[in-house]
């Protein structure tokens, strides 16, 4: 059996993007941390893809669902891509993977693109054979299109605290001035 690092070709996937292949010997490979990648197939057509999303928007964007158009979009195209090369809707396949809380103390955006992708795929009817979403650490993943097989290395512990506020500190007068201790 020939192991995926082992293939002919990798794409690499960075946010934004997505790509659909049926070649075999073609394996997708990105490295998420609070994005979610969506990894669709229909395994009797012989074809599959991945998407790299990150759900832009603030808190008031992510109320009236503007922050989901971004996640929308590229999961449009991605489904839309597989029909274009043979696949069918109710053949569809999922994995997903992704989703981490990169930073303690804000907005879970990990969660939110989690939810999303479950929700999308499911209203979708396509069936979800595999997840590994949410946590605090970054995940880098390969997934051969054809064959579904997926294989996810967590990377270190990042998860941080949010950057510290700036401290003020008023300007002194430098010209003839003398600083006391």
């Amino acid at each position: 059996m020939t192991q995926m690092t082992d293939c002919l070709k990798r794409i690499h996937i960075i946010q934004g993007e997505y790509r659909v292949v049926d070649d075999p010997d073609t394996v997708l490979a990105t490295v998420l941390g609070s994005c979610v990648a969506a990894c669709l197939r229909d395994a009797e057509a012989g074809v599959g893809g991945m998407n790299h999303f990150l759900l832009p928007g603030d808190l008031a964007a992510s109320r009236n669902g503007e922050a989901e158009r971004y996640g929308a979009h590229l999961m449009e195209l991605l489904v839309n891509g597989l029909l274009k090369k043979g696949a069918r809707r109710e053949r569809l396949e999922g994995k997903l993977f992704g989703g981490a809380r990169m930073m303690e103390g804000l907005s879970d955006i990990g969660a939110k693109n989690a939810e999303f992708a479950k929700r999308f795929l499911r209203n979708e009817g396509i069936r979800i054979v595999a997840e590994n979403l949410g946590g605090a650490r970054g995940r880098r993943v390969e997934y051969s299109p054809v064959s579904g097989r997926a294989r996810q290395s967590l990377l270190s512990d990042q998860t941080a605290a949010p950057p510290p506020l700036p401290i003020s500190i008023p300007k002194l007068a430098t010209a003839g001035a003398v600083e006391l201790f």
